[in-house]
């Protein structure tokens, strides 16, 4: 796609429902329930001061965590793959920090030239170790997009094989999916739903209630998985050495 699109409006929330379809080499199911942000890095919402502990967006979650902005991160990345952004428009979705925790298994940044064309999109993935690495993705008009997987995030699976992802910016609905593909199929398939809310005090007030401390639970959710596999005899693989990307120091 190389026609300028129009800019989504930010920011805004999305309910959300989150499901890990583990296929191999057990069938196995996880399913949440929480909400995400979508918002210009560049000017992050702000808040009546009591509802400032619901969300935070800060420089130290993102990229190395050395940059001053979440945005100067981004540009660094980019600038090691040999990117320019400039001026270019960026939106950004991902989890807040909630009365100071957060946990963002994918961060995503659609990146957008200065003349509103596609640039690029950068997933941004966490594991449960501490560790980060981002992946540079080109998708096509649909926004599906292929890699080779590069990082350790399940202990279950090695790191080998690929990802296809379909990452289109959203709307009014929040439609993303992650599929692993290994030699011999396809073991493991991330998707994540949801629909549109203005980010108003009162959505946010609302979507607290309904999903408190949301990335605690979304961490907590992820680990219970782990340790249920874990019972259930999977094997886990060894975790090799994390070298941080160029950009990310």
């Amino acid at each position: 796609m190389t026609t300028a699109e129009t800019a989504p409006v930010v920011p805004a929330l999305y309910t959300c429902d989150v499901r890990h379809v583990r296929t191999a080499p057990r069938r196995h199911t996880l399913r949440l329930r929480t909400y995400l942000w979508l918002i210009d890095p560049d000017r992050p919402p702000r808040l009546p001061r009591p509802l400032r502990p619901l969300a935070r967006f800060d420089a130290r979650d993102h990229f190395g965590g050395t940059r001053p902005t979440i945005r100067a991160g981004l540009a660094a990345f980019l600038t090691a793959q040999g990117i320019d952004l400039g001026d270019g428009r960026v939106t950004m979705l991902a989890h807040a920090r909630v009365f100071g925790h957060v946990f963002n298994p994918l961060t995503l940044y659609w990146c957008h030239r200065p003349d509103g064309t596609p640039l690029c999109v950068v997933a941004e993935v966490h594991n449960t170790y501490g560790e980060r690495h981002c992946y540079l993705l080109r998708p096509d008009g649909t926004g599906r997009a292929t890699v080779d997987k590069e990082f350790y995030v399940s202990p279950f699976f090695p790191v080998d094989g690929g990802y296809t992802m379909r990452l289109p910016e959203p709307g009014d609905r929040l439609r993303l999916a992650v599929r692993l593909e290994r030699a011999g199929g396809s073991p493991f398939l991330a998707t994540v739903r949801g629909e549109r809310r203005p980010a108003t005090p009162r959505t946010l007030v609302r979507a607290a209630l309904r999903h408190p401390w949301s990335t605690a639970v979304v961490s907590a959710g992820i680990r219970l998985h782990g340790i249920r596999l874990l019972l259930r005899g999977l094997p886990v693989q060894p975790r090799p050495r994390h070298h941080p990307q160029e950009g990310l120091q």
